[in-house]
Order: C-alpha cells, then sequence, then structure tokens
C-alpha cells in the first residue's frame, strides 16, 4: 500500500490516477450498488428468495425502466351472468391488503372506467368474479392499450368465465383456459410447482383446501407458468376431468403480466391468511415487484 508522508506532495501520477479512478469524489456507483441487487421476498417461514425480474435489455441507465411501483389497483367486479356471494368480502380483503401494504384500492362494476385515462392511473387491474360480456369493443380496446403499456393483469375465480367471444381475453387470461363446468364444492389435495413465486412462497408444498374446483376447456400450461396444480385423485372432479389441472398461473403477455387463480369462490378464504396472501403475492408480481 503507498503511503505518503504529511505535508509530503503527492507525486503528479498519483495526483493524475486518483483523478481517473474518482478517489476523493463524490460516487454513486457505490450508493446505488445495493439498488441493483435482486429484490427479495420472505415467505411467512422466514425464508427468502429472489424475486422475478424483468430483462433490463442492457445496462445503459439512461434506457432501464425506474423501479415498479404499487401504488394503486382497481378492482372491477361486474357480473352479467351469475354473481358470486364472495364479491364484498374479496373488495373487502383487498382493500385490507391495501391498507397494510401501502396501496390503495378503488373499486367499481362500471365498464366506463376502462378508458385510456383512467386505466393509466392503476398498476394492477383486478377482474373480481367477473362474468359474461362485461366491455364493449372500446372498452376492450383500451385494456388491451393498458396492458400492452406494461399494465397488470389479476384475475380471480369466475374472471375465467368472462368474455368468451374476445380471442385476445383467452389468450390473456392463458391458452383459452376458459371455464367449462365445475363439480360440488369439496376439499381436494393442492400441490406447489413454484415455490420460488411471491404468490405460493409461504405455502407447504402440499395442503388440502375446500373451494369450488374449475374445470377449463383448454390446459393452460403450454401458454404460462403454473403455480398450482390440483391432485384430481383427491377429489371427484366430475365431467371435464382434466388429467394435469393446473389451478393458478401466471405468465408475461403482450407486454403486460397476468395472474388468475380460480381460488376464491367461498366467502370464508377472503379471510384466510392463505389465500389472501397468494392474492397478495398475485398482485405484487403483476405490478413487477
Amino acid at each position: 500500500m503507498l503511503s505518503f508522508r504529511p505535508g509530503a506532495e503527492l507525486p503528479y501520477a498519483v495526483i493524475l490516477l486518483a483523478s481517473l479512478s474518482g478517489i476523493g469524489c463524490s460516487d454513486s456507483s457505490e450508493r446505488n450498488r445495493s439498488a441493483e441487487l435482486p429484490p427479495t421476498f420472505s415467505g411467512s417461514d422466514g425464508t427468502t428468495g429472489d424475486l422475478p425480474l424483468q430483462p433490463s435489455g442492457g445496462n445503459n441507465s439512461a434506457t432501464t425502466p425506474g423501479p415498479a411501483q404499487l401504488e394503486r389497483v382497481l378492482v372491477f367486479s361486474r357480473t352479467l351472468g351469475y354473481r358470486h356471494d364472495s364479491i364484498g368480502a374479496g373488495i373487502a380483503a383487498i382493500q385490507k391488503l391495501g391498507m397494510e401494504h401501502g396501496f390503495a384500492v378503488d373499486q367499481s362494476e362500471d365498464p366506463a372506467k376502462f378508458n385510456d385515462a383512467t386505466l393509466s392511473g392503476y398498476d394492477v387491474v383486478i377482474w373480481l368474479s367477473t362474468t359474461a360480456d362485461v366491455l364493449d369493443d372500446g372498452q376492450q380496446s383500451a385494456f388491451q392499450r393498458y396492458v400492452e403499456a406494461g399494465g397488470g393483469w389479476v384475475g380471480v375465480h369466475a374472471a375465467a368465465d368472462t368474455e368468451y367471444d374476445w380471442p385476445w381475453y383467452g389468450q390473456l387470461l392463458g391458452n383459452n383456459a376458459w371455464f367449462l363446468q365445475h363439480p360440488m364444492i369439496q376439499t381436494a389435495q393442492l400441490d406447489v410447482e413454484k415455490a420460488g413465486h411471491v404468490s405460493t412462497a409461504h405455502l407447504p408444498a402440499r395442503f388440502p383446501l375446500q373451494d369450488e374446483w374449475y374445470n377449463f376447456r383448454a390446459n393452460p400450461r403450454s401458454a404460462v407458468n403454473v403455480l398450482l396444480r390440483l391432485d384430481e385423485t383427491s377429489y371427484l372432479p366430475g365431467d371435464g376431468a382434466m388429467g394435469d389441472h393446473p389451478i393458478a398461473w401466471y405468465h408475461e403477455f403482450d407486454g403486460g403480466r397476468a395472474f388468475y387463480t380460480a381460488l376464491g369462490h367461498r366467502v370464508e378464504l377472503y379471510t384466510d391468511p392463505q389465500f389472501t396472501q397468494h392474492l397478495l403475492g398475485g398482485i405484487q408480481w403483476a405490478a413487477g415487484l
């Protein structure tokens, strides 16, 4: 290590080296180095892991987007078909999550909210057990532009029983995995396929749950990342049994992020911490956190 006597004159080469290397300057790269590390989540068991990250597309800070934020979500719960009794409980649960985690929650059944100006104010739009054709053509186009611009979508339960005649929505949902039918409400065993995701990190590898279990018109697996899978040998799936039976999944789609969980029929689930943490993780992931 080089050392110099107090008061000694520094050699010109050392001064030049110091100026080139930034010695003695305020270097923001050191202060910001922690911001370059991957964000982590922590499950209820105290474990941690890396959150999924969007590719940066390079290291040029001038073109790298700023950090994702979760400031405001819209809960959309319009129904023109069957209406679930759990919608009110779902709205209350998401409002509680917002209060606990610092994001605002707006709720509406007005399709007029689906315009460019209004949607631009939301990090995530949550379709909470919507049914049938809830948007007209212009509103569909506005929502598609929202997703293409990087918006997040979360579909809960009957969001799969919605907009059957809108091909783009079928792909947002995941490989046209619209609702087909369901057997009676019963307890089934669920297997976690991606334990490192923020929506499943708190869950045991296998667990029982009572709910209304959807069979889908198509298996979404080829187009999405499956989070949870039903074990069809653990309950009676009825007509439309799928064999391989995804029940919650996520994927990046058309510029945005889409998360779907078929859980959420029963009112009681919206006060179940395991389910509400699963839902919170989906909202956070859809926001890009």
